[in-house]
């Protein structure tokens, strides 16, 4: 069978990277290093399983104790598809306690609106568009909403804790890349952009105009094309910052004495994709 090769394209969550630190995302999106998932990312990961679920049955049963219900068979199924993330809860009692925080994530959501009295056109959806300019966007929207009158939301919802400031615009940044996404699918500016804090049950909504859309379309062209002329030397520089203490890679970071591998080149098939563990912060 031949190997079908997808035109490089950029994610929230590697434009992000690249915004940090372009060796942080030369390290995930070209050498695609490994890295050691949270517990928190993976309990993520599980609660935007069952929320997807919960969508796919009838309203009448979008209710609490189904939500719990479907969360054990969400956790099973993620380990049959990675059975090294149970290898992160040494005994029985962790794990216990995980699920219990994540059960108490969905309590949450319901705190924050009722599911019976919405019926989306889309969960996790996959939206992808070419730009005048050419560039590719790719990127997965947790929920799609729109109102028989054709004004569309985008809900994504979040695991963390409501975010400080430069958490916050993290987190827009996502949201504003796919209104600009179904802003160029739809010719429709969607009218509500709704992130939901679940640790907190907080709502943050925000409503983007196109003017607005069209300057951060330049702000998505001047990263790609700064990407791209990474790309064709390897000079992937590092942006020191509080941020690396949480990185996975300090050891082969130059501002940390280490040394990376040899470049391997811009990479086929496209560096762009998000993976669940990505969607799930």
């Amino acid at each position: 069978m031949e190997k079908v090769v997808r035109r490089p394209a950029l994610s929230p969550s590697r434009a992000s990277d690249f915004k940090q630190c372009p060796l942080l995302y030369r390290f995930r999106a070209v050498d695609r290093l490994p890295e050691k998932p949270t517990k928190a990312q993976i309990r993520g990961t599980v609660v935007h399983s069952v929320l997807e679920r919960l969508f796919g049955l009838p309203a009448n049963e979008r209710v609490p104790d189904t939500a719990k219900d479907l969360l054990g068979p969400a956790w099973q199924d993620l380990l049959a598809e990675r059975a090294e993330l149970g290898e992160l809860f040494e005994q029985e009692e962790e794990l216990t306690e995980w699920l219990a925080s994540a059960e108490g994530m969905l309590t949450s959501y319901f705190g924050l609106e009722d599911p019976r009295r919405l019926e989306p056109e889309a969960c996790e959806l996959l939206v992808e568009a070419e730009l005048p300019s050419g560039m590719l966007l790719r990127g997965y929207i947790d929920r799609l909403d729109v109102a028989p009158t054709g004004e569309i939301r985008v809900v994504d919802y979040k695991t963390g804790a409501a975010p400080r400031e430069i958490g916050e615009a993290k987190a827009m940044f996502q949201m504003k890349f796919y209104a600009l996404v179904l802003w160029r699918l739809r010719g429709v500016v969607p009218r509500q952009l709704l992130l939901m804090y679940l640790s907190d049950r907080q709502n943050l909504a925000y409503q983007p105009d196109e003017a607005e859309l069209r300057r951060f379309e330049r702000t998505l062209e001047a990263i790609w094309d700064a990407i791209l002329k990474a790309g064709k030397t390897g000079d992937f520089r590092p942006n020191r910052s509080r941020l690396c203490d949480w990185c996975d890679h300090k050891a082969l970071c130059p501002e940390f004495g280490g040394t990376p591998p040899p470049y391997p080149g811009w990479p086929e098939p496209d560096p762009g994709v998000e993976t669940a563990l990505d969607r799930a912060d």
